[in-house]
């Protein structure tokens, strides 16, 4: 009984075992990667683990308006920047194909910063780009485009680095981050850890000094003549210090600070600041960004690492009880056929031969004594 109890042990510690092996190397990285199925937010915040749209507002700030038919201002008030990232399912079955197809998805983002004390539109970009399901880094391809402000259309680019999201358990390294301005990905340096509404969270930063961004000579013309009349040249300056806060299991930001300034410089005259923005996460933001990413964690954390390692302590715990229920049910059988085995030898075991001291029924007899009765 022993025996056939511990056989049933020793299977179920193998089939645990396996199931282990199974969830932690076939299970766990088919979850660490960016779904096919993500969906962004209805107004209602549904369906269960969409996308939610990001909200950052930067307070007192300096802006460039422009209003069609009228000079470009630049006007100080609050600012409120929504960004939205919505999976393009029938983009990502028709586009990602050859060396794509199954490890990449495609994206489409979508961002509008309007001033908050009237509610006009300063600026607003589009774009769309593929990203690694497994590290969520920009891959090249060839209908990737990034539309900013202006009537020029969707241009070319060449998305690089982390954008939206960060890899799958972060590391504590330097990334390379794409910059919509500068449209290009630059280094963004590890700076530590911190808790932000109790979770513990990566920081990153990344500093672009002052930088050229190379602007049409036809908008820098028309900055010119409402700024610097007597300029016959110039260049707008872009720099910006970004602080991301990452989730690092998930990858999921959960707090975004942009510190921005753009700003006119004329071969005559002084400078003009175009834009000096101080950009933050709202607190309703970063309550649902540590949220969203807490699920996902403990989501991979649940699939990746719980559940293999119960069901390893389960496993080799069974395996050692039944084991030793097997050996026990042997060592048992083994004695009892050996004790049965020492019965019956002592049932078949021959008489002892009488000696020459015979016994009979009168008591002993002596040699030549029984010839003579």
């Amino acid at each position: 009984m022993k025996a056939r109890l511990g056989a049933v042990l020793f299977g179920i510690g193998v089939l645990c075992l396996v199931l282990a092996a199974g969830a932690a190397f076939f299970v766990a990285p088919t979850v660490t990667k960016l779904p096919y199925d993500l969906k962004l937010c209805n107004a209602e915040g549904k369906p269960e683990g969409c996308l939610k749209s990001s909200v950052a507002v930067a307070e007192n700030a300096k802006f460039l308006q422009l209003k069609k038919d009228a000079p470009p201002t630049v006007q100080t008030g609050s600012l409120e920047a929504t960004t939205e990232v919505a999976p393009q399912a029938g983009n990502t079955e028709a586009e990602m194909t050859g060396d794509l197809e199954g490890k990449a998805v495609v994206w489409g983002a979508y961002g509008t910063v309007k001033w908050v004390q009237t509610g006009e539109v300063i600026s607003q970009y589009s774009a769309e780009l593929a990203l690694d399901r497994r590290t969520a880094a920009a891959v090249g391809w060839d209908k990737q485009f990034l539309q900013a402000d202006g009537p020029e259309g969707p241009s070319e680019v060449a998305f690089g680095g982390q954008t939206y999201k960060f890899p799958f358990h972060t590391e504590r390294k330097d990334y390379e981050y794409f910059d919509r301005d500068v449209r290009k990905a630059l280094p963004i340096r590890f700076d530590g850890t911190e808790k932000i509404n109790g979770t513990e969270a990566y920081r990153f930063q990344q500093v672009i000094e002052e930088t050229d961004l190379g602007m049409p000579a036809e908008r820098v013309g028309g900055l010119l003549g409402a700024f610097a009349p007597g300029a016959t040249s110039g260049k707008v300056m872009y720099s910006n210090t970004r602080t991301i806060w990452v989730e690092p299991v998930s990858g999921n930001f959960v707090k975004v600070r942009e510190q921005q300034k753009k700003t006119l410089v004329p071969d005559q005259g002084a400078p003009t600041a175009l834009l000096d923005a101080d950009f933050v996460y709202t607190d309703q933001t970063i309550a649902n960004s540590v949220e969203s990413a807490g699920k996902n964690r403990d989501k991979l954390l649940l699939i990746g690492r719980t559940i293999p390692l119960v069901l390893t302590v389960i496993g080799a715990l069974a395996l050692i009880v039944g084991l030793w229920l097997v050996l026990a049910g042997r060592r048992a059988t083994a004695a009892a056929r050996h004790r049965a085995d020492g019965d019956a030898d002592a049932t078949t075991a021959p008489a002892p031969r009488a000696s020459s001291e015979q016994v009979t029924s009168g008591g002993p007899v002596r040699d030549g004594e029984a010839g003579h009765r």
